[in-house]
Formats: structure tokens, sequence, C-alpha cells
């Protein structure tokens, strides 16, 4: 089994003991590694580096949920599937701990998982022209923003051919089903669960009590370009990771990729247990005095 790996050795102090047992478990059984950048030197050999071009069957990310973003990102047209390895704090899209890496392993040879299928955004930034300058994926959201001092952005907003109104605010968030509960839902956003077909645009602090969050069809085609007057420091978020400038006269189209990302998911609990226990949603009485 060829098995990319990807991890932020900030999370955990012991990276490379880690990285040892996950060795140990694979030499055993046959596994052969590609190592994303971050721990290329923590390995007790030397590995091929991950790119978006390797063969790998499983993707491993050892971090919180910035770390299973990004390398969802890195495998996005390959269709590997994912395990999330949680060492940061809330990891709502990770499966399992650190004390659970090698009965992971084990369930997944032994096919003794399922698969939850996301969707992701296809983006691109186009010029006047209508020529693609710039395009990315995400698995939780596309923001349009602005950079800089606190002053409000204005950006128009289509929905396919349909112009849905100007938005005066901090920015604007695309959000996929699996981004619901991450920025949009700080800005004010639902939470829709992941098998729901739709995609949500959230504004970020909006300057008028008329902007609600709205759910749009998981087919429309979601452009938004600035209004004049025009501002040139606007930033393209892609998962809060990666960014790209959006200059005055460009426009940014956000689809639904054709490419799904899948989570590996152990057990019979559903998803609002996950919602209880990493998001503490419900009632006082189930939380546990500290």
């Amino acid at each position: 089994m060829n098995v990319g790996v990807v991890g932020n050795p900030r999370f955990f102090t012991d990276m490379q003991a880690l990285l040892d047992r996950l060795t140990a478990y694979g030499a055993e059984h046959g596994f052969s590694f590609f190592t994303g950048p971050d721990l290329s030197d923590l390995w007790n050999q030397q590995l091929p580096r991950l790119t978006d071009e390797s063969d790998v069957d499983l993707l491993i990310t050892f971090g919180g949920d910035g770390t299973l973003l990004r390398g969802a990102r890195m495998i996005a047209s390959r269709g590997a599937p994912i395990l999330g390895v949680n060492l940061g704090r809330v990891g709502f899209l990770t499966s399992t701990g650190p004390e659970g890496l090698e009965d992971a392993l084990t369930a997944i040879r032994r096919r003794e998982y399922r698969l939850e299928s996301r969707s992701a955004l296809d983006t691109c930034i186009q010029d006047e022209s209508g020529a693609v300058r710039a395009a990315a994926v995400a698995l939780n959201d596309i923001v349009v923003h602005k950079e800089g001092v606190a002053r409000v952005v204005r950006i128009t907003v289509w929905i396919d051919d349909e112009e849905v109104g100007v938005y005066s605010s901090d920015g604007v968030i695309v959000s996929t089903p699996t981004g619901s509960t991450a920025y949009a839902l700080s800005a004010g956003g639902p939470i829709v669960m992941p098998d729901v077909d739709a995609l949500i645009i959230t504004a970020i602090c909006p300057h008028t009590l008329a902007v609600r969050p709205l759910v749009v069809s998981g087919d429309a085609a979601i452009t938004m370009q600035q209004a004049k007057p025009w501002r040139d420091e606007v930033l393209v978020s892609y998962d809060g990771q990666v960014e790209a400038t959006l200059k005055s006269q460009e426009r940014v189209v956000v689809r639904r990729s054709p490419d799904s990302v899948k989570l590996i998911r152990f057990g019979t609990k559903g998803y609002f247990a996950g919602v209880r226990n990493k998001l503490q949603w419900g009632d006082l009485d189930d939380r546990k005095e500290s």
C-alpha cells in the first residue's frame, strides 16, 4: 500500500517517535511511504516527496483540521481516502488520536471502516477578458476579504447569472457543508450536514442587518467581484491557508468540484456526535465541570 503522510511538527513534541511507530507498522505490513515537506527530516529513512502526482492509496495527516485540509488539497484529484490523526485541539475532521494509530491502520487493512464523501470547491480568478489567471481547490471555504486596516470591502455576488447584490462587509465566505462548521459558523452561518447538496454564502461582519447567510444549490456557480470604488488590497483565501490577490476588475468564480474528498470513519457514531463533542452543542448539563 502506498501511503502519503503530511503533518505539522508544531502540534506534537515527539513527532519523530510517532513516525517511527508508523515506519515499524509499515515495514511489517508492506507500506511504502511518501512524505510531506514538513516531515521530510524526521524520518529514519530517505523517502520520496509527496506531490499532487504521487500515486497513493491512503493519506495520513498528523495535526489538526488545518493539516487535514492541506493534505486534502495535495491529493484532491487522486481520490485517496484520508485518515486524520488529531494532534491539535478540536480535530473536527479527524478520525483518531495518536494512541489509536496502529488500531486505525489495522482496521483499514481489514476494511473495517466507512468513508464519508465531502464535496470540495473549484475556484478560478478570471481577468477582465474572462481568461483564468489562477485556480485552486478548497475543502472548507473560499473567502474574499480585505487586507490590512479594518475597512469595509464592497463585493458584488452573483448566483449563476443572477445578481444577488452588493455585500458591504469585512468579506464574503463561500463554504461547503464541511466548511459550514468552520469560519462560516464563526461568522453566523448555519450548520449544514455533509450530505446536503449545497453551498453556503456568509458575509463577515456585514454593515447592514438585511444581509443574512444564503444556502444555495450545490450546482450553482457563485461569482464575486469588487464593487466600485475599487480597492487594491482585496485577497482570496483558500481554506485559510493559501492566498491570492484579487485585482480591481477581476472576478472569482466558485463551483463544486467534480472530485470529492473521502474521510475515513470508524464505529457507528454519526455526524452529530462530533458536533456535540467537538463544538459543545447541546444543554449545559451535558458538559463536565473542569
